[in-house]
């Protein structure tokens, strides 16, 4: 439940103390879906500079300069204590020349094994998604291609943002959701995990835009828009994603509370208890949770029905 966000002003209509104001307010919504840590990625001077804390989005203070494409994550930790910051996102690697920051919605649980099968360096970062920077690192770029290996071989849930030091940002879109708004009139994309969260915080945000135009997304696509707002899609395989495997390894989708939650792993349980503790700020109780993994409701169903007041 962690969410991914950011914006691409690439008619440069926007000075630093804006974005700033944008990015803040934006991170602060995106609350909705993780406390734990608040990370962001840009460009400047020539170098693609990371900024993460384990602080929740209010209580970051951003001092971004004046660039143009940002990339950010809030956290909410499945694997990986937080407190050690090499475990947030985005996650910064190089090949070569070519500098790239990666954020991952999602939970994996196939990282362990691609470590083994794809003969993987260890490290010190615990969390699972750090899985899909090894895998990009080990093909030598970042393109289509090298981002339809990475993506052909998780499993798991996943929507990835990857951000190379060029200001090209890549959209990998596995089973998790994103929606992305481009406002042509100004020349500006900003995005978030789900439209509820990017709409609050455009109500938020204390400049106006123009009618966006929604770019549409399905699982097993890879957009890239370069700097200059140019948008090109290629596709991978989602067979592995999508895997009758999947739910009988996966541990955080498809939990229900009936007549198994007793038996439930440690971890299940806890991505339960924090699905409750969210839940109860939007007015929920837990007895409302239960009844509706009781009806065979997933928690991704919940998270929605939480986040867009369907419930």
């Amino acid at each position: 439940m962690c969410c991914l966000f950011g914006m691409l002003d690439y008619k440069s209509r926007f000075n630093a103390k804006q974005k700033n104001k944008i990015i803040s307010l934006l991170s602060v919504a995106c609350e909705a879906r993780g406390t734990d840590a608040t990370g962001i990625a840009y460009n400047h001077n020539g170098h693609l500079s990371v900024y993460k804390r384990p602080l929740a989005a209010h209580k970051m203070r951003f001092n971004i300069p004046n660039v143009n494409l940002i990339m950010g994550h809030t956290r909410m930790t499945t694997q990986g204590n937080e407190k050690y910051n090499f475990n947030n996102h985005p996650f910064y690697c190089e090949i070569g020349n070519t500098e790239f920051a990666l954020a991952h919605n999602g939970v994996l649980y196939n990282d362990i094994t691609l470590r083994k099968t794809e003969k993987l360096p260890e490290t010190i970062i615990e969390t699972d998604s750090y899985i899909a920077v090894q895998l990009i690192e080990k093909q030598k770029s970042l393109d289509f291609t090298s981002l339809g290996y990475m993506a052909e071989r998780l499993s798991g849930s996943f929507t990835i943002t990857v951000m190379d030091n060029d200001n090209n940002l890549y959209f990998v879109k596995g089973d998790n959701p994103m929606c992305i708004y481009h406002f042509q009139e100004v020349g500006i994309f900003i995005y978030a995990s789900t439209e509820e969260i990017l709409k609050k915080a455009l109500w938020r945000i204390p400049y106006r835009f123009g009618k966006p135009k929604k770019i549409e997304l399905e699982a097993g696509d890879i957009l890239r828009i370069d700097r200059h707002g140019r948008m090109e899609k290629s596709e991978f395989d989602t067979s592995l994603l999508s895997a009758i495997s999947y739910y009988s390894h996966f541990p955080y989708r498809h939990i229900s509370i009936s007549t198994e939650h007793k038996t439930k792993s440690p971890c299940q349980q806890e991505y339960i208890r924090q699905l409750k503790s969210h839940a109860s700020f939007y007015g929920y109780t837990d007895d409302m949770v239960d009844m509706l993994l009781d009806e065979g409701y997933t928690t991704d169903d919940i998270e929605e029905m939480l986040y867009c007041g369907v419930y």
